[in-house]
């Protein structure tokens, strides 16, 4: 049986191999797929666990998310913030602040995340800098410029995690592309041509790039 084609059982005993899910993310979990729209995008406990991880690792004073959803990424990347420090994540869909913010509460982390609603292409260049760490996860056709905003304000040292950058699979084909996967291709040539970083390709869950300032 070729285990990596059927990523759902590759899925399931990923889950069954690591730490228990936070009861507030699995009731966010359940909630995000019985009432929202696309409930694929959510995180999910593998790659939730690897944020709150890293982000316990690195234990950073300011972290920027890209693309809040229903907040579960934005849990636990909050998990690992330095005593005092604060989560800015940035969110188009006004439609989905009631949720993040209900959950952020139940997780007793909404004293250090500030919610904006907006459009990041023009949310980011207003924001101060530096950040220690960033995670985007939002509209894929955007990441390239994502990335040329936001490099700039990353502290040297700091990290940048981009979440989707296999898209599916698709970024390896040589079949016609649509512009997401373009994209994402250009995304993913930028960073590793820039001089100014150091990067690695994970294959977790629909891959994630994991970038260190210089």
């Amino acid at each position: 049986m070729e285990l990596f084609s059927q990523p759902e059982i590759l899925e399931r005993y990923l889950e069954k191999h690591s730490a228990d899910e936070d009861p507030v993310l699995a009731e966010l979990s359940r909630h995000t797929y019985l009432k929202e729209v696309h409930p694929r995008m959510l995180s999910g406990r593998v790659l939730g666990g690897f944020l709150t991880l890293f982000s316990q690792i690195l234990s950073p004073s300011r972290i920027l998310e890209v693309g809040t959803y229903t907040g579960y990424s934005a849990i636990c990347l909050a998990k690992g913030l330095k005593t005092g420090g604060k989560l800015t994540t940035v969110e188009l869909n006004d439609e989905l602040r009631q949720t993040a913010s209900t959950f952020f509460k139940k997780a007793g982390v909404d004293e250090s995340i500030e919610l904006i609603n907006g459009d990041a292409l023009q949310v980011i260049p207003e924001l101060p800098g530096p950040f220690d760490l960033v995670f985007i996860d939002a509209n894929k056709e955007n990441y390239p410029l994502y990335y040329e905003m936001i490099v700039p304000k990353v502290a040297k040292g700091g990290y940048i995690l981009a979440d989707n950058v296999l898209w599916g699979g698709k970024v390896l084909g040589n079949e016609e592309k649509d512009s997401s996967t373009t994209a994402i291709q250009k995304f993913n040539q930028l960073v590793t041509l820039d001089p100014g970083v150091e990067n690695l390709l994970l294959p977790i869950r629909d891959g994630l790039m994991v970038i260190k300032k210089l």
